[in-house]
């Protein structure tokens, strides 16, 4: 599903569907993103595509470890499809009973902006 695939940081792969360009987010950086969360089978389980753009604090902790990764890694405007592990998602609990134990993620991400 995915032939272009990089490795990225602590187990991560991704591929960058639209080149930002600019600055990064940094550390205690507010971001808002657009994202749709699926299973490597295409099954979406999340997206706020409906409801408006999520913002987080980066690095606060706040959303999955892989989730967080991601964007720390992108420029304003990017686009990019993230392949999550396990132990970068939910590991062994799953969420909610929707995400099963040890489960793959994908992401599609754009990050909006940086404040």
């Amino acid at each position: 599903r995915f032939p272009n695939l990089q490795d990225g940081e602590k187990g991560l792969r991704y591929v960058i569907e639209v080149a930002g360009s600019g600055s990064k987010p940094e550390a205690g950086d507010t971001v808002s993103i657009h994202y749709t969360g699926s299973f490597p089978d295409g099954q979406v389980f999340d997206s706020s595509q409906g409801r408006g753009p999520l913002q987080f604090q980066v690095a606060g902790g706040q959303i999955i470890p892989g989730f967080d990764l991601s964007v720390q890694d992108m420029q304003l405007g990017e686009k990019r499809t993230v392949v999550v592990p396990p132990a970068l998602a939910y590991g062994q609990q799953g969420a909610g009973g929707v995400i099963p134990p040890n489960a793959v993620l994908v992401f599609e991400i754009e990050l909006l902006e940086i404040q």
